[in-house]
C-alpha cells in the first residue's frame, strides 16, 4: 500500500506562489477565500468591509508565504492572519471600546422558536466592538485569555472581563428572542 503525503500538493502550490505565479495564486485564493471571508465576517460586521480586510490578507499571505515553514496547519496560520488584519482594521478606524454596560435587545423571531446560526451571528454582531473581539478570539478562535490580552494590546483581566460581559448579553438577548417567540 502506497503512503500519499495529502499535503503534497498544497506544498507544492505554495511553493508556485511564492515563485508568482498567478494561476496558483489565483487557486489559493479560490481555495480559501470563503473561509478567510467567515473569519473576517465574524469581527466585521460590513460585509463590504469584511471582503476589503480578506482581500488585504491575502496580499499579506502572498507576501509573506515564503516564511510558513510547513510545520502546522496552514490554514490555521492564514487565519492567523486575518485576524490581525481584522483587528488592526477596527482599531484604524478607532470602533474598539471596552464597555460596562450596554443596552442590546433582540429583534429575531423564528416560527419554530429555534434559534438559527444567522440569528446568533446576528446577536454577535450586536456586541460592543470590545467585546465582540473578545468574544470572537476566546470562544471561537480558542484563543487564551493571556494571548488575547497581549493581541489587544490590554489587561488579561480585562479580557476575561469583556468575555464575561460578552456571555452576559447574549444570554440576555437569548432571552428575549426566547419571550419573543414563546410570550
Amino acid at each position: 500500500m502506497k503512503v500519499v503525503d495529502i499535503n503534497c500538493e498544497l506544498y507544492k502550490l505554495i511553493d508556485l506562489v511564492i515563485m508568482q505565479d498567478r494561476q496558483a495564486q489565483k487557486v489559493l485564493y479560490t481555495r480559501y477565500a470563503p473561509k478567510l471571508l467567515s473569519t473576517c465576517r465574524q469581527y466585521i460586521v460590513d460585509v463590504q468591509l469584511a471582503e476589503d480586510v480578506m482581500v488585504t490578507s491575502f496580499m499579506k499571505i502572498f507576501v509573506h508565504l515564503s516564511k510558513y515553514e510547513n510545520r502546522g496547519n496552514f490554514e490555521a496560520w492564514i487565519r492567523r492572519i486575518a485576524i490581525n488584519e481584522c483587528i488592526s482594521f477596527i482599531r484604524a478606524n478607532k470602533k474598539v471600546r471596552y464597555v460596562e454596560e450596554c443596552d442590546i435587545t433582540s429583534e429575531h423571531s423564528s416560527a419554530d422558536g429555534a434559534v438559527h446560526t444567522e440569528d446568533i451571528q446576528q446577536m454577535i454582531d450586536k456586541l460592543p466592538y470590545g467585546c465582540k473581539m473578545v468574544f470572537n478570539l476566546f470562544a471561537v478562535e480558542g484563543y487564551k485569555h493571556m494571548e488575547i490580552a497581549s493581541l489587544l494590546n490590554i489587561t488579561e483581566g480585562t479580557s476575561k472581563s469583556q468575555m464575561a460581559y460578552a456571555r452576559k448579553l447574549l444570554q440576555q438577548m437569548l432571552k428575549n428572542d426566547h419571550k419573543i417567540n414563546h410570550g
